[in-house]
């Protein structure tokens, strides 16, 4: 009974660090994890350190709650086998497995988020929508003996990431060790797993006829802004005008590609006449497109507008969530902890998912939750939570049906002060054009002291 009051005292005073464990629990059990390392493991095996304790500690690192594997490890104290051994666990995760992490993970939480967001209305009705973009991860550090002679960078390689804007989860990930490779190239992985109601939004950078008619064959749709010189369509008739948003005028043409066993696809080509060029002076904006015409050109621009969500995923991942330890210099290292991070931004979705949903906080609202403050207010409470809540309190967690733990997350959520997590957006920038300036002036410094004191109004004397 103090057990259960202990449980419920922090769920009181810090809901969102106990949501957090329970959102890790539906994601991850550790019976689930082995299970999962052994239907995925190529080379690895289980001797003394299991792959859910290999996780543990990463999430620990992705969530902040550690600044580095090493230090999880000391925290820990109780691994059974050397920092050698752990880190050449980590260093042996084979990319299939990491990428499984996360699809099958999220494939979990997936019911769970559906359950919280029933009352939201699809962003495109009727359809199911994919945004794919990739992700290259920074140069590490130069740790390794191969690396410490070489003056430029040392790039541990990118991920191919697929997110569903509907569910706000990462639902795939395929990662790639080569950091010099094109994220193209990773596509025919993900080909498999489109399906027929699905909507794929991608950039420039996946205008390809062969990536077209792939999804085209496999019953997807797709959404696609045109490259300059790819898939080079063929016009089929004249653009029309159809009508007009705040970034600009909206022309429809039917435009058709042909692929290399000379079959022949009809396209909507949307082009969107932009009021103000952008950063890159680009004034048209061509986007092509198998959608029916039922979805008029407008809707199907403002569909292609959600694309910035996955940057403001990549975003999260990288500025919260500790997506990218430059301390890992080995490839399959730091796609691991990649693939840990976006498992851990999946949790943290749905916890925000939940705390809207039982506080009715609409995306107008002009009380929007950040995702900081809530990992902050984690990283203070979690390890005093887990220290007084014994393992076996959250076992009912990993059993839970989807409705169960939508209704348990929302009920926790009801304590949350909402308040506490809101965001503070700053006012927009000016425009101010810095202009060339000689370099022995852009190398100058001053002291903020001596300017701001020179700055001041002198007092008038009384």
């Amino acid at each position: 009974m103090m057990l259960k009051s202990m449980l419920e005292r922090f769920a009181e005073r810090s809901p969102v660090t106990v949501m957090t464990q329970v959102g890790l629990e539906c994601a991850v059990g550790s019976d689930w994890l082995n299970e999962l390392f052994n239907e995925f493991r190529e080379r690895q095996y289980t001797r003394e350190l299991l792959f859910s304790s290999t996780v543990e500690l990463m999430s620990l690192v992705a969530l902040g709650l550690q600044p580095s594997v090493h230090a999880a490890a000391q925290a820990k104290g109780d691994l059974g086998v050397s920092l050698a051994a752990l880190y050449s666990k980590i260093n042996g995760i084979e990319p299939g497995l990491a990428r499984a992490l996360v699809a099958r993970s999220s494939e979990r939480l997936e019911p769970i988020a559906q359950e919280i967001l029933s009352k939201q209305v699809c962003l495109v009705p009727g359809y199911q929508i994919r945004i794919v973009d990739g992700n290259h991860h920074p140069a590490s550090e130069k740790r390794l003996a191969a690396l410490r002679g070489l003056r430029g960078a040392a790039l541990p390689g990118h991920t191919l990431v697929v997110y569903d804007p509907d569910t706000r989860l990462v639902v795939d990930l395929v990662p790639c060790e080569d950091g010099h490779a094109q994220e193209r190239t990773l596509v025919p992985a993900v080909i498999g797993t489109v399906s027929k109601g699905q909507l794929w939004i991608a950039d420039r950078n996946f205008s390809t006829k062969a990536i077209m008619a792939d999804i085209h064959r496999a019953g997807g749709a797709f959404l696609i802004r045109e490259h300059g010189a790819s898939p080079n369509p063929t016009e089929l008739g004249v653009a029309r005008r159809k009508g007009q948003t705040d970034s600009g005028d909206i022309y429809e043409q039917t435009v058709e590609i042909t692929l290399d066993d000379g079959e022949h696809i009809v396209l909507r080509r949307i082009e969107v006449r932009l009021n103000t060029p952008t950063e890159d002076g680009e004034t048209v904006i061509r986007l092509l497109t198998n959608l029916p015409k039922r979805l008029g050109a407008k809707v199907v621009a403002g569909a292609y507008r959600y694309r910035w969500k996955i940057e403001n995923m990549f975003q999260w991942l990288e500025s919260v969530l500790h997506s990218e330890v430059r301390t890992l210099g080995y490839p399959r290292a730091a796609l691991f902890a990649f693939s840990v991070a976006a498992l851990a931004y999946n949790v943290l979705s749905i916890i925000q998912s939940a705390i809207e949903a039982a506080h009715d906080i609409q995306p107008e609202n002009p009380v929007q939750l950040s995702l900081y403050y809530v990992v902050n207010e984690i990283k203070t409470t979690y390890e005093g939570m887990m220290i007084a809540v014994p393992e076996k309190e959250w076992e009912d967690c990993r059993s839970a049906a989807p409705n169960q733990a939508a209704r348990l997350l929302m009920d926790i959520a009801l304590h949350v002060n909402v308040a506490k997590y809101r965001k503070h957006p700053r006012g927009p920038k000016k425009a101010v054009k810095k202009g060339y300036v000689a370099g022995h002036i852009a190398r100058s410094h001053v002291a903020t002291a001596r300017i701001l004191d020179s700055t001041k109004s002198p007092r008038k004397s009384p």
